[in-house]
């Protein structure tokens, strides 16, 4: 058992150019190194929706997924070859039901909402990786789920939420990286930080009734509902919350945070 006590994480992951803002990245660099080094990383990311609960390939060196299109050529050459993670995928398998046995699906790498941050805060690809998929946007079950995998994190395991605080692809007309965000954006962001450090669950939980810009800001809600994985493997849902990014790109809110 790991003597310290590792946060949940949640981030804004961004698309692959991401990797090209200097600030973002210097961000996450940064916050890396404030956190204590992980024997091992579980992500949740909003792109991976599947149920029962899947986990990706621990192969050492499994490929990676290039799931996004349109981007320059050299996004989908980039490579992070991590660890074997064969002990952490049986670890996970572990903590779920008896009437749920976890599914490895053996050739899945990682998708862009995994290894684009850990590329950034992670670099040397020395850390062994899984990916959970999410089975489902019920808050109520995926905190119930996150509660499933909080003892890993005195087994010295980091687990992170991967989604994106607000994500309007569709209400986007401007789309350089410092853009003004609009004010559905803006709105959803304030309030989302304000209920994170009130320890308002209900709020959260109850978000599609009580959030402001919500139609706008998530008009799918598979980026912010890996918040609510963060939230349960926290030492309590309503834990106290480090913002470590805020701060806008495109005009989505990046906001990232760690919860004790």
């Amino acid at each position: 058992m790991s003597s310290i006590k590792f946060p949940s994480l949640y981030l804004s992951h961004g698309a692959p150019m991401l990797l090209d803002d200097a600030l973002w990245v210097s961000q996450l660099e940064n916050w890396a190194k404030d956190l204590p080094t992980p024997k091992g990383i579980l992500i949740v990311s909003a792109h991976w929706e599947s149920a029962p609960v899947s986990i990706s390939a621990t192969a050492a060196n499994t490929p990676l997924i290039y799931d996004f299109g349109g981007f320059a050529q050299k996004f989908y050459e980039m490579t992070y070859n991590t660890p074997d993670a064969s002990w952490l995928g049986d670890m996970v398998a572990k903590l779920m039901p008896d009437n749920e046995p976890v599914h490895e699906h053996k050739t899945r790498g990682l998708d862009h909402g995994a290894w684009v941050p850990l590329k950034v805060m992670y670099p040397d690809a020395d850390v062994p990786v899984v990916q959970m998929s999410m089975p489902t946007h019920d808050p109520v079950r995926l905190i119930e789920l996150g509660r499933r995998l909080k003892p890993l994190r005195d087994e010295g395991i980091l687990i992170i939420g991967s989604g994106f605080m607000t994500h309007g692809l569709p209400y986007l007309r401007d789309w350089s990286p410092t853009a003004a965000a609009p004010g559905w954006s803006k709105d959803f962001d304030l309030w989302a930080a304000e209920a994170l450090s009130a320890g308002d669950v209900d709020s959260l939980v109850n978000y599609r009734q009580v959030a402001p810009g919500l139609p706008y800001a998530h008009p799918t809600v598979e980026h912010f509902t890996p918040l609510f994985i963060t939230m349960g493997a926290a030492s309590a849902a309503d834990a106290p919350v480090k913002t470590a990014i805020d701060g806008y790109f495109m005009g989505l809110a990046k906001r990232s945070i760690e919860v004790a």
